[in-house]
């Protein structure tokens, strides 16, 4: 496995090999006097985080907090699992997340209505929180962890409702989970900082999305610490990026919708995602990025969940209006 990653300002970031992928979804880790960790990835992904902390000389049952951005599986399924190794840890979720990590029996229905047969290879086992090692962030919020560090939680409903971002006062960066999209660190190489929305069901939303980016960006943070994956140090082009994507995913499901109103719901995020991956690949193309390379699997998997995400999000928006 990879070591874990000094990101400067007391950070760590560890990689979890979700999906069994490097440079997918990581960890981050505050060497404070209050041990706190942000994300824990699904629980196939909790042996890879126990061994990282190993090599961080953490004790797990030194840890503090135990913070997701959201409670999609990706970000949080397995912090039922860590808890179980951490017996001082409280976990710090958003107030419309708390039921559901209590009771993870709706995200885990859920979770099945997307990926199907692969639930338990990706997710399972789901275990439930004590609601006793609950803390709930409400928006504005802040948790101090040492004389020098204070976080604030921002609610930034969009990719969901149940997501908030983090502010951090001594690197002056977010953690902003999904709300702003998935960074690909594999583009790197080719001089690319690459971003995409995240746009998976089944509370997507665009303009909050975009709000929640703008409040974001307002804080001038210096640094942007993804879910998925890594940080990156020039957030404007982050935010520049989800502007100019989301309007095409948008659009990309609209046409769909309209031509094939009558087809299912599978059929019509099937032909969403083609078009989406054609513009991907286009645009990638013309930077001389070319399929198929490691990047291109993991922008295919994220896409085709997008795709979901858009049918569902214009499909109420048709049945509402």
């Amino acid at each position: 496995m990879q070591k874990p990653v000094d990101l400067g300002y007391g950070i760590s970031m560890i990689d979890l090999y979700d999906l069994g992928v490097a440079q997918r979804t990581g960890t981050y880790v505050f060497h404070e006097e209050e041990i706190a960790i942000i994300e824990t990835g699904p629980s196939p992904s909790i042996p890879h985080l126990l061994k990282g902390l190993e090599a961080l000389h953490i004790d797990p049952a030194d840890i503090r907090y135990i913070i997701v951005t959201h409670i999609h599986l990706d970000h949080a399924g397995g912090v039922g699992v860590l808890l179980e190794k951490c017996p001082n840890a409280c976990v710090v979720v958003h107030p419309k997340g708390k039921r559901h990590l209590a009771d993870p029996s709706r995200l885990i229905a859920g979770a099945k209505a997307v990926y199907g047969e692969k639930f338990d290879k990706l997710f399972s086992p789901v275990l439930p929180v004590p609601e006793d090692r609950l803390i709930v962030k409400e928006d504005g919020d802040t948790l101090t962890l040492s004389s020098k560090r204070t976080l604030t939680f921002f609610d930034t409903p969009g990719h969901a409702n149940h997501h908030f971002a983090i502010y951090d006062s001594l690197s002056r960066g977010v953690f902003t989970g999904d709300t702003i999209g998935v960074f690909y660190p594999q583009l790197l190489k080719n001089g690319l900082e690459y971003c995409l929305p995240s746009t998976s069901p089944n509370q997507f939303r665009p303009e909050a999305m975009l709000q929640s980016a703008e409040r974001l960006e307002q804080l001038q943070p210096e640094r942007i610490y993804f879910g998925h994956f890594g940080m990156l140090e020039n957030p404007r082009t982050a935010f520049e990026q989800l502007r100019f994507w989301l309007p095409k995913f948008i659009e990309a499901g609209e046409k769909v919708m309209a031509e094939q109103s009558g087809a299912p719901m599978h059929e019509k995020a099937q032909a969403v995602f083609q078009a989406l991956y054609q513009e991907v690949n286009d645009f990638l193309q013309a930077k001389n990025i070319l399929a198929p390379s490691e990047a291109h699997d993991i922008i295919r998997i994220d896409l085709q969940v997008c795709s979901q995400g858009i049918v569902d999000y214009l499909q109420k928006t048709i049945s509402q209006g």
